[in-house]
Order: structure tokens, then C-alpha cells, then sequence
């Protein structure tokens, strides 16, 4: 079976590494950058970094960089630079980088195996610190400190609200370091055919999933949905589908050659999300096409779902691999490959209905995660932007209020009305929710497919019913529960 440690995946952080960060690169030679990025929420304040990164940044060589760690540390500070020169203040976004840019840019993003491209990786999982440092004491293990004493390394704004926005995902990513841990379990029952202890270990699954959506909705604590919307989101987003907010629509050139087209930073491009969907057998489809059967659970459809895993093409889901860490995607798709646990369970779903139940319930907790990332959406982007028109504040990229003709809100694939837009360059809502209605798709009882192709999960309450998601983790304990009664509320 998988050995997480050859993916670069902890079992005590996950997919965050478990020694800090490099904070700042210790070479002299490096303080033009360093110095840079320690000061540029003050530098995009004053509208000077464009012209500072122009006439007084050399270009310097990526062959001082003496490991991996520091590597990752120039990655993460070009980031922030070539971001904050694309998207200032003060003009129009460029469509070409300058060679301070660009060169040790596209090095150090080729020694990883990532984009040159502001990703999850650089915004989140490498950008953490202590937050407080008892003299004399050396902090390098991630695991022996809690959430509450991080801090971020850099930011586009110097705010609390984008601290908190990155500390999050932090937070997020260490708390699903126990869902891999009991998913590889699952993983390890059903390749050995112990259907208790896969049962087991799914309702374990499904509880800690459960406590992911609350982490998630505590963004709210200290991330002001107007500070994200007009200060921090137009930093994120890339270079592709940006053709309203004043790039070209093949992208921007790096120093010379052909322009280059590159998703901003995502959540999809959280590893960890796309672990559960791999684990568990969920299939997602290009936005906007998304093929029959749906809801069925049958084994018949199980072909299709491993080739569309694996499917590449239009695939936004599949796309966003491309920005993760390489040992991470690798580590994705030999998952892709070994976990059988949806075919498993289907192939003995009538005689074993506890693990049917639990199985589901792990598709339930998922889709309710999902529902509460488009809560969260809806408030920090699409209520936002709806108010756009009436606010002064001073605004760029996807933040701004023009529009360009029939461009705006449509999809590149489809041609459809998307409304707004994600740093990823996608159609939002219709992606996200087309992600999480594909999220109950597999469900393998009649019951789960009731609950999971509507009814609860999407509020849809009827006067009859009374049950919500914590009656649904109590019941996956209950062996008697019976899959195939007609649920109270008759039709969701």
C-alpha cells in the first residue's frame, strides 16, 4: 500500500510540511528580493513596487539556493512580487514580466515541479510562521504548536483579514491530516477485504469531515468580506480567463517567448480536498456537462469513473493538479489507481448495509463541507460584488466593475452565464455547485441517494421532517437502521 512518507505527506500535518518554513533566505545575495516583499503591503500602499521592481531589482541567479526549503522560500517571494507587479495599483496589469521577474522565476518553479504562478502552495502551505518565539528557544516542528501561536511569513495587504484568510487553509490542512490517516485505513480494509473494519474506519471518516466544515466557516472570524473582495482577491488571481480585468487572453509573457496561461491561487488546488474525492470515488465533469446515471450508486458507471479521474481534458478538478506540489499529485494519482473503496462497497452493499450507511454518510459529510464552502463564497464574492457598483473604494482585476461586452460571466467551455468569476479563472457558482451535486453521485444505498441528490443537504426541508446532519451521524452508529425505508419526508 501507499507510504505517505515518499509523497512528501505527514501523518501528523498532512499535505503541510512538518518543519517551518524558511522565513527569509539567509544569503546577502538574496536581500533585493527579501527586502522587497518584507515591505510591500507599504510599496502597493504608495503604487511604487512596479516601478522599484523595474529600475532597481537585478537579476539574480537561482544557483545560491542551497536546498529545497529555500527553493520553496524564493518561490513564495517571487509569488508575492510578480503578483503585486501584475495586479498594481497605480495602472493597467502588464502583459509581460520583467527578467527580475521572470528568469529565477520560472527556475526555482521548474525545480519544483509548479507553475510560476501564485499557487495554494505558495499563498498557504509554505507562508507560516510562530507566531511568538521564546528567546533562546529554535521552533522547526509544526506539529508541537497550535494554530493560535501561526502567523503568516508574507501578505499582498499587511491586514489581519488576509493573515487569517491564509492561516485557515493552514489550519484546515493540519486538521485533515487525520482524515488521511483514517482514509488510508479505509483504503488499506477494503484492498484486504475486512468490511468491519472499513466500516469502522468510514464512520470515523464521515465525523471528521463534519469538523472540517466547521473550520472552514470560522473564516468569518477575523476575514471582513469587503477587505477580501476589493483588497485581497485581486492579488490571487492568475492569468487566465482575465480578459475583462485588462489581460490579454493568452495570458503574459515571461521575459521573452510565447504568453502563458496560468490559474491563480484555488482551494481546488488543495490536496487534501481532492484526497477525499479520489478516496471515495467521486467524479467531477467539465462545468456544465455532466453525463446521466447520475445518483445511481451502480457498478456500471464505475469504469467511466476511474477514466474520468484520470481524464484531464476540460476538466477544471484535473487541471488544478498541475499547481499542486508534484509529490503531492503523484501521490493523487497512485490513489486514483489503489483505492477500491467505492467499488467495494457496492459490491457488497446488500449484504453489508452498516458499511453502505457509513460509506454514505462519508459522501454526506463531504457534500455538507462543499455546501458551507459555497456559503462562504456567497458571502466574501458574490454579495461583494454585487455591491461593487456603489462603493469608491479603490479597485483592480476582479475587484473592478467593468465589464467588456458579452465576456463577462461566461465560461470558456460553455459560453455560459457564470456570473462571477474565481481566481482560478472558472465560473464560480456554477463550478462549485456542479462539485458538490457530483459529490453525492456515488452514494450506494437508497436512502444516501435520496438525501444526497437533494432534501436535507440543500436545505430543501419538507414540514414532515425534522432531521438534519447530526441525526445523520447518529444513525451511521445504529446497525438496525434499515437503508431501503421509506424516509419520513416521503420525497426530498
Amino acid at each position: 500500500m501507499i507510504n505517505l512518507a515518499e509523497y512528501d505527506i505527514s501523518r501528523s500535518t498532512g499535505f503541510v510540511p512538518e518543519k517551518f518554513p524558511v522565513e527569509c533566505l539567509p544569503q546577502d545575495y538574496y536581500q533585493p528580493w527579501e527586502s522587497l516583499v518584507e515591505n510591500l503591503p507599504a510599496l502597493i500602499l504608495n503604487k511604487s513596487i512596479r516601478r522599484l521592481i523595474d529600475t532597481t531589482l537585478p537579476v539574480l541567479s537561482t544557483e545560491h539556493l542551497a536546498n529545497e526549503g529555500e527553493v520553496r522560500r524564493a518561490y513564495v517571494v517571487l509569488s508575492f512580487l510578480t503578483h503585486a507587479y501584475v495586479w498594481s495599483f497605480d495602472c493597467q496589469p502588464v502583459s509581460s514580466l520583467p527578467p527580475q521577474l521572470s528568469t529565477p522565476y520560472t527556475d526555482v518553479a521548474s525545480q519544483l515541479g509548479l507553475p510560476p504562478v501564485a499557487t495554494y502552495a505558495a499563498l498557504v502551505l509554505w507562508n507560516f510562521k510562530p507566531a511568538l518565539k521564546s528567546p533562546g528557544q529554535t521552533y522547526t516542528d509544526v506539529s508541537k504548536l497550535t494554530i493560535d501561536n501561526f502567523s503568516t511569513v508574507n501578505t499582498f495587504t499587511g491586514s489581519i483579514d488576509e493573515m487569517w484568510f491564509y492561516l485557515i487553509s493552514v489550519q484546515f490542512e493540519i486538521e485533515g491530516a487525520k482524515c488521511l490517516d483514517v482514509g488510508m485505513k479505509a483504503a488499506t480494509a477494503a484492498a484486504q477485504n475486512r468490511p468491519e473494519d472499513l466500516t469502522t474506519h468510514l464512520r470515523s471518516l464521515a465525523e471528521l469531515l463534519d469538523n472540517l466544515g466547521s473550520v472552514l466557516l470560522s473564516m468569518e472570524d477575523m476575514c471582513d468580506p469587503h477587505v477580501f473582495y476589493f483588497r485581497i482577491r485581486p492579488f490571487l488571481a492568475g492569468w487566465k480567463n482575465m480578459r475583462e480585468f485588462g489581460l490579454p487572453s493568452d495570458g503574459i509573457i515571461y521575459g521573452t517567448g510565447e504568453p502563458q496561461t496560468y490559474s491563480g491561487g484555488s482551494n481546488a488546488q488543495s490536496s487534501l480536498i481532492q484526497y477525499f474525492d479520489t478516496l471515495l470515488g467521486v467524479v467531477h465533469h467539465p462545468t456544465g456537462v455532466r453525463p446521466g446515471n447520475h445518483g445511481t450508486g451502480s457498478s456500471s458507471t464505475l469504469t467511466g469513473a476511474k477514466s474520468s479521474l484520470n481524464n484531464k481534458e476540460n476538466n477544471f478538478m484535473e487541471q488544478m493538479k498541475f499547481y499542486m506540489p508534484e509529490k503531492h499529485r503523484t501521490f493523487l494519482d497512485a490513489l486514483s489507481e489503489e483505492s477500491v473503496i467505492r467499488e467495494y462497497v457496492n459490491g457488497c452493499r446488500s449484504e453489508r448495509p452498516e458499511l453502505v450507511l457509513a460509506y454514505d454518510a462519508c459522501l454526506a459529510m463531504l457534500k455538507s463541507f462543499r455546501d458551507k464552502h459555497i456559503q462562504i463564497v456567497t458571502r466574501y464574492i458574490i454579495l461583494p460584488s454585487r455591491a461593487a457598483n456603489n462603493s469608491k473604494t479603490l479597485r483592480i482585476g476582479l475587484a473592478s466593475n467593468k465589464k467588456s461586452s458579452s465576456t463577462v460571466g461566461l465560461t470558456e467551455e460553455t459560453g455560459e452565464s457564470g456570473g462571477a468569476r474565481g481566481t482560478g479563472g472558472t465560473a464560480l457558482l456554477p463550478f462549485l455547485k456542479q462539485c458538490r451535486d457530483e459529490t453525492g453521485d456515488p452514494a450506494a444505498g437508497s436512502w444516501g441517494r435520496r438525501i444526497l441528490t437533494g432534501g436535507i443537504l440543500n436545505l430543501k426541508y419538507t414540514n414532515r421532517t425534522k432531521k438534519n446532519v447530526d441525526n445523520i451521524k447518529k444513525e451511521i452508529h445504529n446497525p438496525s437502521f434499515n437503508l431501503e425505508q421509506e424516509n419520513e419526508a416521503g420525497h426530498w
